[in-house]
């Protein structure tokens, strides 16, 4: 038996494990088999726990993206989470720490999942987006709610075939439909989920998927295409954007058409299965069309990411606290693909040939990366550090920042 780990999603789609936690539904209230308790025993000492950031985990747009059938093991955080008191019914969950599940599938089919504690217990809400966007549809009450648990005392909650106490029926969804689920416990620390997830699918996965989002047929057109970086293929990809106010949400699929009411700085931030994830700050200018092509790379054995904007304070290691978003989205990055394992290299600026001191000090950065990922729950026989110093540059003569900033950086390599 094989368990998988991930913070936005889960990674085996092998739909026999569909049942593989349906007696351990039970095991809080009727005595373990020697098989069952063996399961469980196993599950606690090779799962990976994944904490999420206490700023971020709370809110929708941040939310765990999930992408395929597996067994995960979660990490409730205390934070003040979203706001969902558009909605009456939920008033019960909006004190409690929340941890968000986002979900569309490529193709028709029946999701089924369950999340259960060990201690406390769970209340769930599963929201469905009426025009696509379904986190910005929760901030203003128009996603609708489509399974509700908020008992107290249910230690496991989800969707199945059968109902149970705390199960409710599969949910049924179309292509292209968007669901977030949100789980809540009374907790005052952070503690473990264990959540089991399977979706059925009905029909082929769609190659493209195009996301229309303009209300006006006169004004400029800002779009967003997402393509494989070497096969040239649309890539149909969670696709979220911050920034804009009007467009702000969690959108799904290969191409998308917005228009802004007015110039603005926006964040996007794209991710596909088996690819590299890609974040990227624009700034749109609304009185012309512009077409934004991003190219995301598969996952390979010697392929390489460079993130620059992990930054340092100036001649040491510590990590600028404006970086925890980017080293966040590094460990969602590693829980998403549990199988691939990195070499976190540290590159410094400097001028002449390198130094003992540069050299150290992007040693001591590659280690500090590497320790946020260690207690964030990524196994640390999966991640290796070495520094570079300034041996290696992108421009060996750099005559502008963007270029002196190309090679102050941070590069993972995959193993």
């Amino acid at each position: 038996m094989i368990y998988k780990h991930v913070s936005y999603c889960f990674l085996t789609d092998l739909v026999y494990f569909k049942h593989k936690f349906y007696y351990l539904r039970h095991m809080f209230r009727s005595p373990l088999s020697p098989v069952l308790f063996l399961l469980f025993i196993f599950t606690l000492f090779t799962s990976k726990a994944v904490v999420a950031s206490e700023d971020e985990s709370g809110t929708c747009v941040s939310g765990i993206n999930m992408f395929e059938n597996g067994d995960f093991k979660l990490v409730f955080s205390e934070n003040e989470g979203e706001d969902i008191s558009r909605y009456s019914a939920l008033s019960t969950m909006s004190g409690e720490s929340q941890l968000w599940l986002l979900y569309s599938p490529t193709a028709n089919g029946e999701l089924t999942f369950n999340a259960n504690v060990n201690d406390g217990s769970l209340k769930m809400s599963v929201f469905k987006a009426e025009r696509g966007n379904v986190c910005g549809e929760l901030k203003t009450g128009l996603a609708e709610i489509m399974r509700m648990h908020n008992k107290p005392g249910s230690k496991l909650v989800g969707l199945d075939f059968k109902i149970d106490e705390g199960i409710l029926y599969a949910l049924e969804l179309k292509e292209g439909d968007q669901i977030a689920i949100l789980l809540t416990s009374e907790v005052d620390k952070k503690k473990d989920l264990f959540l089991s997830w399977n979706f059925i699918q009905r029909e082929a996965i769609q190659e493209t998927k195009v996301v229309d989002r303009r209300n006006d047929d006169f004004a400029p057109t800002q779009s967003f295409v997402v393509r494989d970086k070497y096969t040239k293929k649309p890539i149909i990809s969670n696709f979220a954007m911050e920034g804009s106010s009007d467009n702000d949400g969690l959108y799904i699929g290969s191409e998308f058409y917005f228009n802004f009411e007015r110039n603005c700085k926006i964040t996007v931030k794209c991710d596909a299965e088996g690819y590299f994830f890609y974040d990227s700050l624009y700034t749109m200018n609304v009185s012309e069309d512009n077409e934004i092509l991003i190219e995301l790379e598969r996952i390979a054995k010697g392929k390489s990411v460079s993130i620059q904007t992990i930054e340092f304070f100036p001649g040491g290691s510590e990590i600028k606290p404006t970086s925890y978003g980017d080293l966040k989205r590094l460990r969602d990055f590693l829980a998403l693909n549990s199988e691939v394992h990195i070499e976190i290299q540290g590159h410094v600026f400097a001028l002449g040939d390198n130094s003992l001191a540069a050299q150290r000090v992007s040693e001591a950065r590659a280690k500090r990366v590497m320790k946020y990922l260690i207690d964030n729950g990524i196994d640390k026989e999966r991640l290796t550090a070495v520094g570079y110093g300034n041996s290696r540059p992108i421009y060996e003569k750099p005559k502008f920042f963007y270029e002196e900033q190309a090679n102050r950086r941070v590069e993972i390599v995959i193993q």
